[in-house]
């Protein structure tokens, strides 16, 4: 169905739908007009009981770049894009809030939750604004292999975390990949409660439609694309310290 024919269609849908993850960037500078207008769009967000428990920290200074690089594992996009977010979950605020009053902030895994949460709605705010200006975008999870350095690098309080970051500028048309076909409708989308339907089928339909995508672009993956890549990063705890370190950190799991 092409655009015209559409039933519905807006900026918003068109943009999102038409998103793909930019890793390779050009020199040119993002106007500083545009970058605020992306982050004061962004900061519309929705935002749990109006607590804003999130903080957004924009970097540029190269050297600081190439150092938060290495602590995410070497991703040298942190450092050849114009200007690098940190999305933090922030609960220093209502600690401060609460101490204005006589009180303490019970620190739970409802706050560590509502920050996260918060931090992770207005940075997909800010990268589909920026995405509608017709800037490139990647996020960066990689940012939490080492959050108290990350933290400690940017100047972090207690009670602040980088949840992750997200690499801004203008795309290398050149080298921008084509869409990733996502899993088949029916594995995501469920109406009036959860299909309990056996996933397996789908899930080798979506490795063979993975593999072909990557096939097209000389990647040699074997045909489970996508169950196979799983099985193989989630079979061992993923950064298993981070528990330890966000409580050390100031934030509750549990």
């Amino acid at each position: 169905m092409t655009q015209e024919t559409k039933p519905f269609s807006s900026t918003v849908a068109d943009t999102l739908s038409q998103r793909v993850t930019v890793r390779f960037f050009h020199e040119k500078p993002i106007p500083e007009q545009m970058l605020q207008t992306i982050l004061e769009a962004a900061r519309r967000s929705p935002t749990s009981s109006n607590m804003q428990t999130y903080s957004i920290i924009v970097v540029r200074d190269q050297a600081v770049k190439q150092q938060l690089a290495v602590l995410a594992g070497n991703q040298k996009h942190i450092e050849t894009c114009p200007v690098f977010i940190a999305f933090c979950a922030d609960i220093s605020r209502l600690e401060i809030a609460c101490e204005m009053h006589g009180r303490s902030l019970a620190k739970t895994l409802e706050t560590t939750l509502v920050a996260t949460v918060d931090a992770a709605l207005v940075g997909m705010s800010a990268e589909t604004v920026a995405e509608s200006f017709g800037l490139g975008a990647v996020m960066i999870g990689g940012i939490r292999n080492h959050p108290r350095e990350a933290a400690e690098l940017l100047g972090c309080p207690p009670g602040v975390y980088v949840v992750y970051g997200m690499c801004l500028g203008w795309p290398q048309e050149e080298k921008v990949p084509p869409q990733k076909p996502r899993m088949p409708d029916e594995l995501i989308i469920h109406y009036e409660s959860y299909s309990t339907a056996d996933p397996r089928p789908l899930l080798a339909q979506y490795d063979e439609a993975l593999a072909a995508h990557y096939g097209k672009q000389g990647r040699n993956l074997n045909r489970a694309a996508y169950t196979g890549v799983i099985a193989n990063r989630l079979d061992k705890p993923s950064r298993p310290h981070l528990r330890n370190t966000l409580e050390e950190m100031g934030f509750r799991l549990v």
